[in-house]
């Protein structure tokens, strides 16, 4: 098993694993950031609320959360197909990823939002700021650490699906995993593959919970 074509096949499943989950995560962020503002913002209880609004954006949130990733990533062909000019690899596995995390990011920054203190945000209104000072001045910085903390578990959980897309050849660790460990019966391959992939989460979450605490400034 431990001949340099196996390790270096083991190498690039990691690099393109670590490749699929951080640009998946960056672009996902790009579109679930704004959603889990929008909806604390135009919530009921918001400082703009705006209820049909937040209705629409919570039933699209909720459907797209209730569809299985796998299942998504291939009702998604189409579009990814259209993207990246392929249904397989890396670059084609980022177009579903996005699409399946981007709704529960936004939840995830919903969550977070919520977390501060109301006072702090009624005695900004008070002192006159807009909704916008009120987002990127006082919500989001009060916000921060829960916002990390909650970066740490998309990461994770975009890198469960990123395994998930090795079942239609979406390649990195779970692509070998599923080839060798599935299809030629190589468990000793499939095991170290679910090792680095156990290590790689780890390593994030780590990096994610002690970002937050540096970032936490109520201390």
């Amino acid at each position: 098993m431990f001949n340099p074509q196996i390790l270096n096949m083991i190498g690039w499943g990691i690099l393109e694993t670590l490749y699929m989950t951080l640009i998946s995560t960056i672009m996902a962020y790009l579109f679930g950031l704004p959603l889990g503002i929008a909806l604390v913002v135009t919530d009921q209880g918001g400082i703009y609320p705006m209820k049909h609004l937040n209705t629409v954006l919570g039933t699209i949130i909720n459907l797209l959360r209730s569809v299985p990733f796998l299942i998504l990533l291939i009702l998604v062909f189409p579009i990814t197909q259209f993207v990246t000019g392929t249904t397989i690899g890396p670059n084609a596995t980022v177009v579903p990823l996005v699409i399946g995390a981007a709704p529960f990011i936004a939840r995830l920054v919903e969550s977070s939002l919520k977390e501060v203190d109301k006072g702090i945000i009624e005695a900004a209104e008070s002192m006159g700021a807009s909704p916008i000072k009120i987002i990127y001045k006082v919500m989001i910085p009060e916000a921060r650490p829960s916002l990390i903390i909650g970066s740490a578990i998309a990461v994770t959980t975009i890198l469960s699906y990123s395994a998930m897309a090795g079942i239609v050849a979406g390649g990195g660790l779970g692509d070998i995993a599923i080839r060798y460990g599935l299809y030629r019966y190589q468990t000793d391959i499939m095991l170290v593959t679910v090792i680095m992939l156990v290590i790689i989460v780890q390593v994030l979450q780590e990096i994610g919970m002690r970002l937050a605490k540096i970032g936490d400034k109520r201390k």
